[in-house]
């Protein structure tokens, strides 16, 4: 419940019907008084035209029978009501005291006894007696009922209503937090329509621009840095190949693995400037990470074993090309910077499959962590001259973020790196998204 709150629909829902509510118990009971002050008054009115009238009849025609169920009765019957008091409930009292400022003054007014027909007796100054004439109920029976299921019918519109009106506000928002969300992640985000109240529709065409200038930029900065990459691919090759022919076999071999680094961190350059959504196709998780813990201790004779902790399942599956490079990136930085075991876990959480990659070295000083997965950051640049650029943990992140979930680099409580990786239970149905949302961009850029 109060996480419906928390949204604003909401709280729109919340604001709107405890308002309609509100108004509608106020004219309810306004309805009731008035109803009941105009009842008052006209009983106040017939009654005292009916004594009027019997007053005119007694002077003009005394000979005359009085009308039905009028009655005149001497001052000193035994059957005259007593006189009211604080007894007396609220509205009789009110219509004694209207009536009585209706009749002349020092005229005395009484009712009935309950159970009895209702009258009212009447003696005025001038009366030889009681002149008893009926008045209607204050309250007759009402049709409640009938009241109440107009109430309802009306509560009931305006709810409906103001449910409609509320989500034609709130929907253009939601569909503007989703792009922010998506943008957020990394993940390709169409424009968003620009609908709704003016205020609204400024904000969502300020955000519409501003993703187009970042992947303005972004695009920008991939083309140049994979043209970057690519052109030195060529002559690091002939490169290589000279080095080959070097007769001296010490000065050859250093030249070669520098060459080897070099290459490596072109090609760590492509993947970190490659941009697209991954159209590989999925895989099931656990079995592609003992696949590639055997191919990564068969290609790296030195490297120590690589522990497997797989628990998730066949259901956790990602794109081939993805799970490779996420795996490769990490396993390369464990072994270039941590120590023994290397431990690949994957589980199921409540929030989604979570993949898994630890070492116990050192660690990552707390400070640095925030800038670990930064672009060509080092944090020990001693090392950089060994192939690595900085680029491991932000092509990590961004791996993950492209296919939907979320990457967080932190220390283990025993010492050592651990990276986790978070993706939803439908990640798999994720690249397909992403492929039709990038081929519609390209589409549009086309055009």
């Amino acid at each position: 419940m109060r996480r419906a709150i928390d949204t604003l629909f909401g709280r729109l829902v919340v604001i709107v019907i405890g308002m309609l509510v509100l108004s509608h118990v106020a004219w309810f009971a306004i309805i009731r008084f008035e109803r009941d002050n105009v009842q008052t008054r006209f009983a106040v009115e017939e009654t005292a035209f009916l004594v009027d009238a019997v007053r005119q009849h007694m002077a003009n025609t005394p000979d005359q029978p009085l009308p039905p169920r009028v009655r005149i009765f001497p001052l000193n019957s035994p059957e005259v009501p007593r006189t009211p008091d604080e007894d007396t409930p609220p509205p009789l009292a009110h219509f004694i005291e209207d009536l009585k400022d209706r009749l002349p003054d020092g005229t005395d007014v009484r009712l009935n006894e309950p159970g009895a027909p209702p009258s009212v007796w009447v003696h005025g100054a001038k009366d030889a007696g009681w002149i008893v004439v009926p008045v209607q109920p204050l309250r007759p029976p009402r049709s409640r009922d009938r009241m109440l299921l107009w109430l309802a019918l009306i509560f009931s519109t305006a709810v409906l209503a103001a449910l409609f009106g509320a989500w034609q506000l709130q929907y253009p928002l939601r569909s503007l937090a989703q792009a922010v969300g998506r943008f957020g992640r990394g993940q390709p985000t169409p424009p968003v329509p620009e609908r709704g109240p003016r205020e609204l529709r400024q904000l969502t065409h300020g955000f519409n621009q501003m993703v187009r200038e970042v992947s303005q930029t972004e695009n920008d900065r991939a083309v140049m840095l994979a043209g970057v990459a690519h052109d030195l691919k060529t002559p690091l090759a002939r490169l290589r190949l000279r080095a080959e022919m070097m007769d001296d076999a010490k000065v050859r071999d250093g030249v070669v693995r520098d060459v080897d680094s070099m290459a490596h961190i072109v090609d760590q350059f492509l993947v970190f400037a490659h941009d697209r959504p991954d159209g590989s196709e999925p895989v099931s998780v656990d079995q592609q990470c003992e696949k590639i813990a055997r191919t990564y201790r068969a290609v790296s004779p030195t490297a120590e074993p690589v522990r497997l902790d797989l628990e998730a399942g066949p259901n956790f599956v990602l794109p081939a090309a993805t799970l490779d490079r996420l795996l490769s990136n990490l396993l390369d930085n464990a072994h270039a910077y941590g120590a023994a075991p290397i431990v690949i876990a994957t589980r199921r959480a409540a929030k989604g499959w979570v993949l898994t990659v630890s070492d116990h070295g050192k660690g990552i000083a707390p400070d640095d962590l925030i800038k670990a997965s930064r672009p060509f950051v080092r944090l020990d640049p001693a090392r950089g001259g060994s192939g690595h650029s900085g680029l491991g943990l932000a092509i990590v992140e961004r791996l993950a973020r492209r296919a939907g979930g979320e990457c967080e680099v932190g220390n283990q409580p025993a010492g050592g790196l651990q990276v986790v990786m978070t993706f939803p239970f439908d990640v798999a149905t994720q690249p397909t998204r992403e492929r039709r949302v990038g081929a519609q961009h390209e589409e549009r850029a086309s055009l």
